[in-house]
């Protein structure tokens, strides 16, 4: 934070022409004077407007609420005609500097950390990186950047954002299929012709932590500005080394205002991220529990690397005072693949030369990978105008999307010398032990496999062509009460061709599944404002999800790939999603802070249902229901003490499911088994409470500090939008952060962040067979030095 954060300005940074304060007063007397003439030529009396100072937040988010820089004032996507503290739905906004202060990166960090938010697994490990649950139900692939989806099972890094918005509850209204729990939207940094600055930061810390980043936005006349964003960083996981992340990347921006009518923006984004993960802890088939003390056991060959390229060109024209247009083109590209290793508890068989029946631990592997290529065309229109003497604010949508999405695995040959005899799915075999006849973790533990890597033939080729129209009005039907309604139709084309392999006679044949459907969803909302700082809403909105929606697991029915078989998918009924809320919102201390509260339920309908990942499943037989509370304040409470607060308390219910309710999970013995009826039961990778807060003093002009607490009830294992296997699951968890900032002076300052302050061992969530749980961070500490210039 730069030292005059509260100081009252007239510009973010560096003026674009310096006006001294001899200047400043000789300029506003002669205006002062030139209008005092004015009015005695007329005879008029003379009255001086009120000039306003406002106070600015350090950076230059032009959604931020001036003064508050934890509190966004509006969203970055333009649909949202309203400010936020007047939509009527649950949107939670994370500022620039909210995130800068937090101390999290990537956005997988960011959003675990989000009330009524968990992270998910997926068979194989797969989807290691950015993979939601928002409310009880997936949103892999509800990512969006600047209004347009982005696909992919991809890492996301928050160099670039401006903000971040989290929609709570289905949204197909503005986000097309899917969308079930909500949406997350990413909000881009954009050239500017407004300021002139260059930031750079550079960060040094334990775990061999390494980060540098510049910010500059160039003015290059009053019609044209550029802007760069770039990024290197390199870290050790934190007491998991050698696990590590690097990252690079690039974000350009250039706009033209080609007259008063016609911008142009252009962008460009490049992140080529590489990781060296393992998949964390197991849980132990005896106790149920997570077992602790576990190393790392990544190997050498191991690795997680995404590599992302998209480009964007917008242009706004402005037709006249009520009516302009925004069309965005993107085409964007994503290569993704992992080769990771997962650790088990198990026992040698009695032939084992050195400690026959002894327990010991082996390794497992877990590959794949992923080719994206997308384009897409979003037209938006906005019409102004009254009607009835009402006025309405129209925005009419059409957006073009193609996307295809090849899937494949690794091949994958273990060189290293095996060291034990175990038993297990494919029989008593030589194996790769990393504990030794005592029950002790070996000393070469991340050299033993010794793996020789190739990348295998695609498994799945996913394609899928969307033509989308919506029409959304927000209407001022008297001065206290406000409506919002819209529609959208989202007609697709859907192919996969999906490799299989006969595991008795090793025949490979691909499997066609073709289909097309019309999806049509709605949203409408009122808002009541009984104060000017406080209203009332409710809002209804639906959602859908098509069979076979997700691009990255094939045939794989449980986790949102295709259920049936090609001659009856185009039967299956898509997921029906409906959501009522209920809300209040209050916009506090000079609109400086935010308070909302919301109920909700959410209820899905037509589940496709996967008994196992290995059988087909079934179509349309589910449904289950989320009902909570969320209540969130951003902002200031006083001049000085800045605050992000968020709650949820939750309840899952399955309320229907095939098989005349029975549930089939997986036992401890690894066994599929029929338990009882799963209805009633809550729902998997789900947590019914979480909370997080983040609070800011600054304590002098020079020196503000701050913290920020993350809590997580309880989360049980299984696969998406089935029961929970209770007997397995990661506990509760609550972790602290800290921070302080110090400015040296209006160019140069110091942050200092410690993660993890008490050092906890906690755990996020866990596969539904309990073969890994992922980690949280244990204790990191880093200092990063800004300076402007």
């Amino acid at each position: 934070m730069k030292k005059n954060t509260k100081s009252p300005s007239l510009s973010l940074r560096k003026p674009l022409i310096n006006v001294g304060p001899s200047a400043l007063m000789l300029s506003t007397t002669a205006l002062l004077m030139s209008n005092m003439v004015q009015a005695q030529q007329n005879d008029e009396p003379i009255v001086l407007d009120t000039m306003k100072v406002e106070e600015r937040t350090s950076d230059t988010n032009p959604y931020a609420q001036a003064g508050a820089p934890y509190k966004a004032r509006v969203s970055g996507d333009k649909r949202h005609v309203k400010e936020l503290a007047k939509t009527p739905q649950t949107i939670s906004v994370l500022t620039q500097t909210q995130l800068q202060e937090s101390g999290k990166e990537d956005l997988r960090d960011v959003l675990a950390a989000q009330p009524g938010i968990t992270l998910g697994t997926g068979e194989n490990g797969n989807a290691f990186g950015d993979r939601y649950v928002v409310r009880g139900h997936e949103a892999r692939s509800d990512v969006f950047v600047d209004g347009i989806r982005d696909p992919g099972m991809t890492t996301r890094e928050s160099f670039a954002v401006e903000q971040i918005e989290i929609t709570k509850g289905p949204s197909s209204t503005f986000a097309g299929r899917g969308s079930t729990g909500g949406a997350i939207n990413g909000i881009t940094k954009q050239a500017s012709t407004e300021y002139d600055f260059n930031k750079l930061q550079a960060g040094l810390g334990a775990d061999a932590y390494k980060r540098f980043a510049l910010d500059s936005n160039v003015k290059i006349n009053d019609q044209a500005a550029v802007r760069a964003n770039i990024l290197y960083t390199d870290k050790d996981i934190p007491d998991r080394a050698p696990a590590s992340k690097k990252r690079t990347g690039i974000a350009l921006s250039g706009s033209y205002d080609v007259n008063e009518k016609l911008s142009l923006v252009a962008d460009y984004y490049f992140l080529d991220a590489k990781d060296k993960p393992d998949l964390g802890s197991y849980i132990s088939r005896t106790t149920g529990e997570v077992a602790k003390d576990i190393p790392s056991y990544v190997q050498d060959e191991d690795f997680l690397e995404s590599e992302v390229s998209t480009y964007t060109f917008r242009a706004n024209y402005e037709l006249d005072d009520n009516i302009s247009f925004q069309n965005s083109t993107r085409y964007g590209t994503t290569e993704n693949g992992y080769v990771v290793s997962g650790l088990g508890a198990t026992t040698r068989d009695d032939s084992d030369p050195v400690a026959p029946g002894a327990a010991t631990h082996t390794l497992s592997t877990h590959n794949g990978w992923q080719e994206v290529d997308y384009f897409v065309n979003q037209l938006n229109t906005y019409i102004t105008g009254d009607i009835a003497d009402m006025k309405h604010e129209f925005i009419v949508s059409a957006e073009y999307s193609d996307m295809s999405v090849l899937n494949g695995g690794y091949n994958n040959t273990n060189t290293g010398a095996t060291n034990c005899v175990v038993g297990g799915r494919g029989g008593v075999q030589e194996s790769h032990c990393v504990s030794d006849s005592e029950g002790n973790f070996i000393e070469n533990i991340n050299s033993v496999l010794g793996r020789e890597i190739t990348k295998g033939d695609q498994e799945s080729d996913y394609n899928i062509e969307t033509i989308s129209i919506s029409v959304m009005d927000t209407v001022q039907l008297t001065k206290e009460l406000s409506a919002f309604v819209g529609v959208r139709l989202d007609h697709f084309d859907y192919s996969n061709s999906v490799r299989s392999t006969d595991g008795d006679t090793g025949i490979v044949s691909d499997t066609l599944f073709e289909y097309e459907d019309t999806l049509w969803n709605g949203h409408a909302g009122l808002v009541y404002q009984f104060s000017d700082e406080a209203n009332v809403y409710a809002t209804y909105s639906t959602a859908a999800n098509i069979n076979g929606g997700e691009s990255d697991v094939g045939g794989n029915c449980g986790y949102g790939g295709i259920c049936g078989d090609a001659a009856t998918i185009a039967n299956s009924k898509p997921e029906k999603v409906q959501n009522i809320e209920l809300g209040t919102k209050w916009d506090l201390f000079n609109d400086k802070l935010l308070a909302t509260a919301a109920v909700f339920q959410i209820t899905k309908d037509d589940v496709m249902e996967g008994a196992d990942y290995d059988t087909q499943g079934t179509l349309n037989t589910g449904a289950n229901e989320v009902t909570g509370i969320e209540v969130s304040l951003a902002g200031n409470l006083t001049d000085d003490l800045s605050i992000l607060f968020g709650a949820s308390v939750m309840k899952a219910e399955i309320t229907e499911s095939f098989n005349n309710g029975v549930n089939l999970t997986t036992n401890r013995a690894g066994d599929v088994v029929a338990t009882e009826d799963a209805r009633g039961s809550t729902l998997a990778n789900f947590a019914d409470k979480s909370a997080f807060l983040q609070l800011r003093y600054q304590a002098t002009p020079e020196l503000s500090f701050g913290g920020s607490a993350t809590y997580s009830s309880e989360v049980f294992t299984g696969q998406p939008d089935t029961a929970a296997n209770e007997d397995w699951g990661v506990p509760s968890y609550t972790v602290v952060d800290v921070f302080a900032t110090y400015a040296v002076n209006e160019q140069f300052n110091v942050r200092l962040n410690v993660g993890n302050v008490t050092d906890k061992d906690f755990y996020l969530t866990a596969y539904r067979s309990g073969t890994f749980a992922y980690m949280g961070a244990a204790r990191s500490t880093k200092l990063t030095v800004s300076y402007d210039f």
